[in-house]
């Protein structure tokens, strides 16, 4: 999909707003919920999922009860800023699973990264993989101690 932006409407945040609530609504309890019949529901969805509003179907997991105790968010700054560079260093960080978000931004820093992990050791494996050969200016990471919320839903336009 290109960058334009689409219009959502009011049945459409609602569907939006319904899902982000509860992802494992049935489409019926979906259109009972939002007030339209059980075809109408399903263009919506269709029409949200072909312009890349609507993105997969995922379950939270609560990191820290499967094991992942470690949440660093991982600063980087480069002195390449090439297309060819970027695309390898993009993939780099594709290759490691346990970055969950990766963000190019404005600012001091480059590049953020959030990773999800077992411990400091499973942090210190994939930060020397992330940094392998990459030729980066500084990499720093910065710990979370505490979770307040994660995967808030988001308010959407009006």
């Amino acid at each position: 999909m290109n960058d334009q932006t689409y219009q959502i409407d009011e049945i459409d945040n609602r569907i939006l707003s319904a899902l982000q609530q509860d992802g494992t609504l049935s489409q019926r309890d979906l259109a009972d919920r939002i007030g339209l019949s059980q075809n109408a529901c399903w263009r919506r969805l269709q029409k949200l999922t072909a312009v890349g509003i609507l993105q997969g179907n995922r379950a939270v997991i609560d990191a820290a009860r499967a094991g992942l105790h470690l949440t660093v968010f991982v600063m980087i700054r480069t002195r390449h800023h090439d297309d060819a560079w970027a695309g390898r260093f993009r993939a780099r960080v594709e290759s490691i699973p346990e970055i969950t978000e990766f963000h190019r931004i404005g600012g001091e820093w480059d590049y953020m990264a959030k990773l999800v992990t077992t411990s400091m050791s499973g942090y210190d494996r994939c930060y020397k993989a992330l940094i392998r050969d990459m030729d980066l200016e500084r990499v720093t990471g910065v710990f979370s101690m505490e979770t307040i919320f994660t995967a808030r839903p988001l308010r959407l336009p009006r």
